[in-house]
């Protein structure tokens, strides 16, 4: 899993700019809804969308490569993990993030229901913490270690933190 993890990142990250998009607000500038209404655009331009479980992907990931969809699906199941971790590209400030899972996951239903949110999707710096965080959990690293990389990491070049509490 971890060499499959790591082929699927670099192949994702050839195909991405580092940064996040800040505004793809539709041409009528305001929320737009798709697939029977379980598609919302949120004010910051992100997509959200509920599935009934982690097994089901939302439809904003159909036209994205295969790389990405398997980042979104390895982070719904490491729900734990990216919440501990921080994510840098500004997504605490612009859009509230609290933490690396936010940036693909909005929430969990407590029938096991998620609402995905599309922000990954334009943002290399979400998808390349959530990928490394993954695979250095599998490789056996620590929670604690994991955080302490990704802090050092991205601590200058990089925008501010989200307020994800220290491990």
């Amino acid at each position: 899993m971890k060499t499959n993890l790591i082929i699927i990142f670099g192949l994702l990250l050839s195909t991405l700019l580092i940064g996040c998009s800040q505004n793809s607000e539709d041409s009528s500038g305001g929320a737009s809804e798709e697939h029977e209404g379980h598609a919302q655009e949120t004010a910051g331009g992100d997509i959200r969308e509920e599935t009934s479980g982690s097994d089901v992907m939302p439809a904003f990931l159909e036209e994205k490569p295969e790389e990405m969809q398997n980042i979104y699906m390895a982070v719904s199941q490491h729900k734990e993990l990216l919440e501990q971790i921080p994510c840098y590209c500004g997504c605490g400030d612009s859009v509230g993030h609290r933490d690396n899972y936010d940036c693909f996951v909005h929430k969990n239903g407590e029938d096991g229901s998620l609402v995905w949110d599309d922000h990954g999707t334009k943002c290399g710096v979400c998808l390349e913490i959530a990928a490394q965080s993954i695979v250095d959990y599998q490789d056996g690293k620590s929670v604690k270690e994991i955080r302490e990389d990704i802090d050092k990491q991205y601590e200058q070049g990089y925008s501010k933190p989200t307020p994800t509490p220290e491990v």
